[in-house]
């Protein structure tokens, strides 16, 4: 999921608002292994294309949000609760260290085969306020017979 685009997995037949729905719980299941007190920024998910398929049939959806610990020595605490919790519940942890900006940003990247799913985490800790940036996003799905994939 959030390997090479070929690596994208048929995550099967669905409308965009359906799979959008299904995508917001999966970020609201991360959210709960966050164990710390603080606040989620409230998105919505959005559609996007398939990698190297027709996108008039096949769609992903990507679920961008953010975490703002209550304080700010707590944003550690929440990364290192997601690295210990994420692989409990069927998540798979395929990197993890810093990035290559100037900030050196921690980030957490992990595949769900069982969700057909995706998260990307950045620890965004001289940020004003600090934060973890989440970004889930689905397999490639398959709009129904006689369906449009609808955009938003």
């Amino acid at each position: 999921m959030t390997g090479k685009d070929d690596d994208v997995p048929y995550a099967g037949t669905s409308t965009s608002s359906d799979a959008a729905d299904a995508t917001e719980r999966i970020s609201s299941g991360i959210y709960d292994l966050i164990g710390v007190e603080g606040s989620a920024s409230d998105s919505r998910a959005t559609v996007t294309e398939c990698p190297g398929k027709d996108p008039d049939r096949y769609f992903r959806v990507l679920h961008p949000w953010s975490f703002t610990p209550a304080s700010s020595s707590d944003l550690e605490a929440a990364m290192q609760q997601l690295r210990e919790s994420l692989p409990r519940h069927g998540w798979k942890i395929v990197e993890y260290g810093p990035d290559t900006s100037k900030n050196k940003n921690l980030r957490l990247t992990a595949d769900n085969d069982a969700k057909k799913a995706g998260v990307h985490i950045v620890q965004m800790a001289k940020d004003n306020p600090p934060m973890l940036s989440v970004d889930v996003v689905s397999g490639c799905y398959q709009v129904p017979d006689g369906q449009e994939v609808e955009h938003f």
